[in-house]
């Protein structure tokens, strides 16, 4: 019988576990990793001293198997809807395909509608094909084209 998956906010001691997860691709493996780890300390006390903003670990049998960024924007459009922005989503490579990715955005989904959201958004590399299929079953449509002006 396989352990129940659980959801938590992020932990300094997660952060090891964490840059694994954004490593573990050919993009990931160029801008993110365990050389990061003192920016990722601070990073993540910058986004938990944020209203609305949290780093989200899937546990499972006490080992982080995935990742997700959620924050709530607040703004005008849409009559003052306030939406939710999920980015940096990653599952363990060895988990793939045990739903764990889907059980996460159930989770983030929730906690969004929860908060008063009434909308979920997220880019995602054109490069991961396999992540947008992934979104496109989960129910998200790529009405709007993105772009990124790098600083």
């Amino acid at each position: 019988m396989t352990p129940p998956l659980s959801f938590r906010n992020a932990n300094h001691d997660d952060l090891p576990a964490i840059a694994a997860l954004l490593a573990d691709d050919d993009i990931g493996a160029t801008r993110d990793g365990p050389r990061f780890l003192p920016a990722y300390a601070s990073a993540l006390d910058a986004v938990n001293a944020q209203a609305g903003n949290s780093i989200i670990v899937a546990m499972l049998d006490g080992q982080v198997v995935g990742v997700l960024q959620l924050t709530l924007i607040p703004g005008l459009s849409r009559g003052g809807m306030l939406r939710a922005q999920i980015e940096s989503v990653r599952v363990d490579g060895r988990h793939r395909g045990r739903n764990i990715g889907g059980k996460l955005f159930e989770h983030a989904i929730e906690l969004a509608r929860n908060a008063g959201c009434g909308m979920v958004q997220l880019t995602s590399d054109k490069q991961r094909s396999d992540a947008l299929r992934f979104y496109e079953g989960l129910g998200f449509r790529a009405t709007h084209e993105g772009f990124k002006l790098a600083l």
